[in-house]
């Protein structure tokens, strides 16, 4: 037989040169990252043009390809680590998880089942504890999983929360979400085939919050015809405005109703970690699931979701699957598959990253990191209600704040408004020199900002604000011209 040379691979000398110059270019890129453009901008036919082609039938030198990598994806890529990167939630992230993932990946790691990779399914299982501790969950009942990111947590806790409350039969079955509830969740519903009319969408109070005398009303609405309340979906943390779901009053119902209780805390359920933050997320204890996203407020790369459950076998009963491929690797109850405790089969090494991290820099520095973010956006509102030309819409809560320009001397009418902050941040996006986009509360058109990066700095604030106030005046002059 021919001697197969297709083996796809490098010389160790060449694997070394190779490895080397992408350890240098990612040290580069955190070095230097706060001088870089945040936001990239490109039309189809811009990237069209730049690497549009037929797949190459023959190979290239593999520093070619890289240095064409360097020089036109990842400058042409928007860098929600950057400092200036404000809105949507940013991935802070940081360089000894980035290097953990290359690890997980390098060694091609299959983190799905105990018997593949018994330290990586440990691993996951510590970490897992970790978390569990830290909201206050069960340590020996309790479980969990680590997800691609929050929208496949509330999928597989949606999904769990069906087969437990459920069964087989889910043709009357309702779920109760707010109007600020994330999309994921509506996605996820849809995507396990509950109708339009199993959806109740309960409106929110002033403040955005979860409102429970109108949930009580529907609950109530919907027994009398028949109907099975199974899920209610509270948020820890809403995106628009960082708000919190009044969590003890919602567990209380839904342990009166026998409902699920699952907790949305995405991006700001970390915030337990800081004194502030414990305050506005009592009750979060007393979820029956909860999701939580290490690659938002734990600031690992992406992807890293995870769902938390009070009940790990929970899990395992609505997701083991016994095919007879995999029989010789089931291991003693002790040894966890987690390809058994949620959706996919086929998992990378997400724990490692989180493990790496917290062992490197300990829990005092993600708790002090988490505690910076909120004061910061509290100075932020404080420093805004002392200026002349901006108003706060809302107040900073977990380090989210919404704010427009509206200068007191000026008669703009609301509608001048909305179009004057919407010019602003689209100028603001255009300049490339933050990333600041608006959302729309109370049917205004507002600013927002999300302070989760622990390298952004309060002048790096005011240097916004400055360009934010220039693009106001640039519009204000068009106005009369």
């Amino acid at each position: 037989m021919k001697k197969n040379s297709a083996r796809l691979e490098l010389s160790k000398e060449a694997m070394k040169s190779y490895g080397y110059q992408i350890v240098d270019a990612i040290v580069e890129h955190h070095d230097t990252q706060r001088e870089k453009l945040p936001v990239a901008l490109g039309s189809r036919e811009e990237m069209d043009s730049l690497f549009l082609e037929e797949a190459p039938e023959q190979g290239s030198d593999p520093t070619q390809v890289l240095n064409f990598v360097l020089e036109k994806v990842m400058t042409t890529s928007t860098l929600m680590s950057h400092p200036k990167s404000y809105s949507f939630v940013p991935g802070p992230s940081n360089y000894i998880s980035a290097m953990a993932d290359a690890l997980a990946t390098g060694y091609n790691i299959f983190s799905g089942g105990w018997a593949a990779s018994p330290a990586a399914a440990e691993l996951e299982i510590v970490t897992i504890q970790w978390l569990l501790k830290i909201f206050g969950f069960p340590k020996k009942k309790g479980g969990g999983i680590f997800t691609s990111g929050g929208s496949m947590a509330n999928l597989t806790a949606i999904t769990t929360a069906r087969r437990i409350k459920c069964g087989t039969d889910f043709s009357k079955a309702v779920i109760y979400l707010s109007d600020q509830a994330h999309s994921s969740n509506i996605k996820a519903i849809r995507v396990l085939g509950f109708k339009k009319e199993q959806i109740r969408i309960i409106p929110t109070d002033i403040e955005f919050k979860f409102s429970v005398n109108k949930l009580k009303n529907c609950i109530a609405k919907d027994r009398l015809e028949g109907l099975h309340p199974f899920c209610l979906i509270a948020t820890s943390g809403t995106t628009n405005t960082g708000t919190v779901d009044p969590l003890v009053e919602l567990g209380k119902i839904c342990k009166k109703e026998d409902i699920w209780f699952h907790i949305d805390g995405a991006y700001g359920a970390a915030a337990i970690l800081s004194q502030k933050g414990k305050q506005l997320l009592k009750g979060i204890e007393k979820a029956d699931s909860l999701t939580v996203d290490p690659h938002k407020w734990f600031y690992q790369p992406y992807e890293m979701g995870c769902l938390l459950v009070r009940n790990h076998k929970n899990l395992s009963h609505t997701f083991t699957e016994k095919p007879e491929y995999l029989r010789d690797i089931e291991g003693n109850t002790s040894e966890i598959n987690f390809y058994d405790h949620g959706i996919q089969l086929t998992r990378r090494f997400r724990a490692l990253k989180f493990y790496i991290s917290l062992k490197t820099f300990g829990l005092k520095e993600f708790r002090d990191a988490i505690t910076y973010n909120i004061d910061l956006a509290e100075e932020v509102e404080s420093n805004l209600r002392k200026s002349k030309y901006w108003e706060v819409v809302f107040p900073a809560t977990l380090a989210v704040i919404n704010f427009r320009y509206h200068p007191i001397e000026k008669n703009y009418t609301e509608k001048e408004l909305d179009a004057i902050n919407q010019y602003i941040s689209q100028k603001v996006v255009a300049s490339r020199k933050a990333l600041l986009v608006t959302t729309l509360l109370h049917g205004q058109v507002v600013l927002r900002m999300c302070l989760i990066n622990p390298r952004t700095t309060l002048d790096d604030i005011k240097e916004t604000f400055d360009l934010c106030e220039n693009f106001a005046m640039e519009r204000e002059l068009q106005r009369y011209t």
